[in-house]
């Protein structure tokens, strides 16, 4: 009975260990409202041109429009989009791009990769997400020929949890300067 004792006291101490080492500054809030008060700074610091803009307030995601096409050409959830983009982090290092040109002056340039603007249909309830959901959230906002920055807080870029031999980070906000270029109506719904 002794040695069943002090296996649960072990156990116990070793449970009380692993919540003690819990960085309080590392829980998913924390790095919440880390990357939104990041993002914020990046912003107010920034001189990028702001003809509109939008702040989702649960998720964070801000989107500031450039160029405002008036084009009417709206996104609904299940159509084919197509994008120009660049993928920057907040200290503006480019780690992503659709433009030949932006590859190249970055030394990001991989002549198996084609660049044209990344094509894809969006998330509905009978498809899934293609890509991080912040991305996508902040295009479904955007019209054709609207031309915007998308400023997107962790939690709804790559987390903890970034591609693999990739140049993101652990929990790194992510940026995307975009170019909604095409927007192809999808099946009913």
């Amino acid at each position: 009975m002794k040695i069943k004792s002090i296996g649960f006291l072990a156990l116990a101490l070793t449970a009380v260990g692993f919540v003690a080492c819990i960085d309080d500054e590392n829980t998913d809030e924390a790095i919440f409202e880390r990357d939104l008060k990041d993002i914020e700074e990046y912003v107010a610091e920034s001189d990028m041109v702001n003809v509109k803009e939008f702040i989702d307030p649960v998720t964070g995601i801000s989107i500031i429009w450039q160029e405002v096409s008036a084009s009417g050409l709206a996104i609904t959830r299940g159509d084919t989009i197509s994008t120009d983009y660049t993928g920057r982090f907040l200290n503006d290092a480019i780690f992503d791009t659709s433009i030949d040109s932006v590859a190249r002056a970055n030394s990001l340039f991989d002549p198996r990769r084609s660049y044209v603007p990344l094509r894809f249909r969006t998330s509905s309830p009978t498809s899934r997400l293609l890509v991080v959901s912040g991305f996508e959230y902040g295009l479904v906002q955007l019209e054709q020929g609207d031309k915007a920055t998308i400023l997107i807080p962790s939690a709804y870029a790559y987390g903890n949890n970034p591609p693999p031999n990739s140049r993101i980070p652990l929990n790194a906000p992510l940026i995307f300067e975009v170019e909604l270029t095409e927007v192809k109506a999808g099946p009913p719904q």
